[in-house]
C-alpha cells in the first residue's frame, strides 16, 4: 500500500469540500461535525462529479408553508440531477441502498484496500490517503 498526502486538516472546513486527485481517481474530503470523510467523486446515479455539488442541509417535517431546515452541512446535492447524499453514511436520502463510494478516516494504520474505498489517516495534523 502507498500512503499519499492529500491535505492539512486545517484546509478542510465544515461546509466545504476539497477535491483531490490521487492516481486516476478524484476524492472529495469533507469535515462534518468535527470528523473527516472521503468520498469518491462519482455519483452512483450517472457518474456525475458529485463532490462538486452544493453542501447543504435538508428539510425537516413541518407544517404547510413552513420550511424548517436541519442537518446543515451534512448533505451533498449532486450537480447534475439533484440527488442528495448523507456525507456521514454516504446514503441517498430517499433510497438508503444507493450509496456514495466511501472512504474512511483512521487514526493510524489502514484497513486493506477495497475497490470502492479510500482509507484516510490523520497523522500530526495531515490527512493521507492509502492506496
Amino acid at each position: 500500500m502507498e500512503k499519499i498526502w492529500v491535505a492539512h486538516k486545517d484546509e478542510i472546513v465544515e461546509g466545504a469540500c476539497k477535491i483531490v486527485k490521487v492516481k486516476n481517481a478524484e476524492y472529495g474530503i469533507y469535515k462534518v461535525r468535527g470528523e473527516y470523510y472521503a468520498w469518491r467523486n462519482v455519483c452512483p446515479h450517472f457518474g456525475a462529479p458529485v463532490c462538486k455539488g452544493v453542501i447543504t442541509g435538508t428539510r425537516l417535517p413541518s407544517s404547510v408553508y413552513e420550511y424548517k431546515l436541519g442537518r446543515d452541512n451534512e448533505i451533498v446535492r449532486c450537480p447534475w440531477h439533484g440527488w442528495e447524499f448523507d456525507l456521514i453514511t454516504g446514503e441517498h436520502l430517499v433510497d438508503p441502498d444507493t450509496k456514495l463510494r466511501p472512504g474512511k478516516l483512521e487514526d493510524g494504520g489502514a484497513e486493506e484496500e477495497r475497490l470502492e474505498k479510500a482509507d484516510l489517516e490523520l497523522q500530526a495534523g495531515d490527512l493521507y490517503i492509502w492506496l
